[in-house]
């Protein structure tokens, strides 16, 4: 019996997005590297037969290598990326890991089908995912007849302005930057401001279908906390200003003049950087930041005060 195409486009959309959420951080690859290495040392040599008794001397370090062992240990490496890294964590954080049989997914390793030694089954992460391809939002008006959004339009594309705490748009999961495809089966490319916002407007009270993609213009970045309870960027106003040298945001390509959108899934625009940092500040170990190129945020907030976004934002932790 033959697969209907649609389900076979469901299940490459379903991998598809799998993927997606799996690319590991460069810390998760420098230690399933490790792993690795260490594995097949010790399976090399337990299967070479021993051809003397006598006791083996490890080569002196005065090569400019260490002697003490053929791979750097994980300790060693936690000192060279600054994490707080144990056996104990990593297969902690390798037992979270569910198994993937069958699946194609980046950087193929032996542990569990993926690469997230370090990370593991982060759930900030899995808040945090923009997904590929498009999805169907339906809503309903509040008792005011409203939905709660604000929509801006950039280039003949219409995309979400501000997303009302509390309102049935908060309540269907939609977010700050994502893109409306089609309301109510009309395609929404080309549209005015006034044109959208007039289409919510009149579009009945207990059904407004939506097709949606996520964020097109935003990316996720996950880091790891080192032992000091830092990831190396510092910001202001919101705005990536600086990172710092060698650590965890600069090695997995967190990039300045970008403001930060999410942290770990919750929307944090518009809040004081105060109340950012406190978001960081009680974040766990693994941490992944949403965020968007400063031009293109500038003008999805131009004519917005800041008290309006820190007031009416939905900043509420996303169920996953």
């Amino acid at each position: 019996m033959q697969t209907p195409p649609t389900t076979l486009c469901m299940r490459h959309s379903s991998l598809l997005s799998l993927r997606m959420s799996l690319y590991p951080s460069l810390e998760d690859l420098k230690v399933d590297k490790v792993l690795k290495a260490q594995s097949h040392f010790v399976q090399s040599t337990s299967s070479t037969p021993a051809i003397t008794e006598e006791t083996y001397q490890a080569p002196s370090a005065s090569n400019g290598t260490s002697g003490s062992a053929l791979y750097p240990n994980l300790q060693e490496l936690a000192d060279y990326m600054g994490l707080s890294l144990n056996s104990d964590e990593v297969q902690r954080n390798l037992a979270l890991i569910p198994a993937m049989d069958n699946v194609a997914l980046p950087f193929n390793s032996g542990l569990g089908g993926m690469v997230r030694p370090v990370t593991g089954n982060d759930t900030g992460l899995r808040r945090a995912e923009i997904r590929p391809g498009v999805r169907e939002v339906i809503l309903c008006k509040d008792e005011s007849g409203k939905v709660g959004l604000r929509l801006r339009t950039i280039d003949n594309g219409v995309f979400i302005q501000l997303v009302q705490a509390n309102s049935p748009a908060s309540l269907a999961g939609l977010r700050f930057g994502d893109q409306v495809l089609q309301i109510n089966g009309q395609n929404c490319a080309g549209w005015s401001l006034d044109k959208a916002h007039k289409a919510l407007k009149v579009a009945a009270e207990h059904r407004i279908e939506l097709i949606v993609r996520d964020r097109p213009f935003q990316r996720t970045v996950t880091m790891h906390k080192d032992s000091a309870g830092h990831v190396g960027f510092i910001f202001k106003s919101g705005c990536i200003t600086s990172l710092v040298k060698d650590g965890s945001a600069a090695r997995n390509g967190l990039l300045t003049d970008h403001y930060i959108c999410e942290i770990n899934g919750q929307n944090v625009i518009g809040l004081k950087d105060s109340q950012i940092k406190d978001i960081l500040t009680t974040s766990p170990n693994t941490m992944t930041i949403t965020v968007m190129p400063k031009f293109i945020y500038e003008y999805m907030v131009k004519r917005m005060s800041s008290g309006l976004l820190r007031s009416s934002m939905d900043h509420s932790v996303p169920e996953v």
